[in-house]
């Protein structure tokens, strides 16, 4: 155990890939990308590169599903046969089906589905490559899909997630920190309301660890609420869509 985690953070607070503890990988938003959708995101965060596209509002089927007074929200969470290093069964897998419900669940929050009675809005998230973060990712960019389909949001959806390597609190984990780390906390907010849509934690944190973990996703994810804002604004005001950015550590 105590050699894995050297690995993964040096004496000097460094982890394998440079980064600082408190530090996020690149980042790159895209938005309005798929014309055959109503609305579409792309993100690369890592490694991770995943797409997102809604449908909707539209018919519901089949009918006997029909909410009266607001929309069906469904979303469905898939990671292409050739996103991870062995190739995956392209059929849903348990953990695929678990976090359509976790992202369908954090972002249900924010939609105004009352504005949209007996009706369906679907939300597809492909993973096409997979780097650890990729449920967060996938909110993130779920969110900005919904907004660039035009659905009436009360605030956009972001995602970050931070856990444990050893006794330190580091943001961000990657693939290799999620699988040989101590903890992993996903964390979904919506920062302009102050609210938390989704908070998941796997391993075992002291009072003060939580408090650290839980802070450091809220300030970060608020970091890329910046970028969310920013892909819509370049979408809609310059028609571009695309923001990127590359954060400098501190330590």
């Amino acid at each position: 155990m105590v050699e894995a985690k050297r690995k993964l953070i040096d004496g000097n607070g460094k982890r394998l890939d440079g980064r600082a503890w408190n530090e996020l990988r690149p980042i790159s938003l895209q938005v309005g990308l798929m014309k055959n959708a109503d609305g579409s995101a792309y993100i690369e965060w890592g490694k991770n590169k995943i797409m997102a596209a809604v449908y909707g509002p539209k018919e519901v089927h089949p009918k006997h599903q029909v909410l009266p007074d607001r929309a069906l929200l469904r979303c469905r969470y898939h990671m292409a046969p050739f996103s991870v290093d062995e190739r995956k069964n392209p059929a849903p897998s348990r953990r695929e089906i678990e976090i359509s419900k976790v992202i369908r669940e954090a972002l249900v929050p924010a939609v105004i589905v009352e504005d949209y009675p007996r009706t369906a809005i679907e939300v597809w998230v492909e993973v096409l490559q997979s780097d650890g973060g990729s449920r967060v990712a996938g909110i993130t960019a779920a969110s900005l899909a919904l907004a660039d389909a035009g659905i009436n949001m009360r605030d956009l959806v972001v995602g970050c997630s931070c856990g444990l390597i050893g006794d330190q609190v580091v943001s961000d984990l990657d693939d290799t920190e999620d699988k040989e780390g101590d903890g992993d906390m996903p964390v979904a907010i919506m920062p302009n309301l102050g609210l938390v849509s989704l908070l998941q934690v796997d391993g075992i944190y002291t009072r003060e660890q939580f408090q650290q973990a839980f802070e450091l996703a809220i300030e970060k994810g608020k970091q890329v609420y910046g970028m969310q804002r920013e892909a819509l604004t370049a979408k809609f005001f310059s028609g571009d869509g695309a923001v990127s950015s590359v954060e400098e550590g501190t330590e």
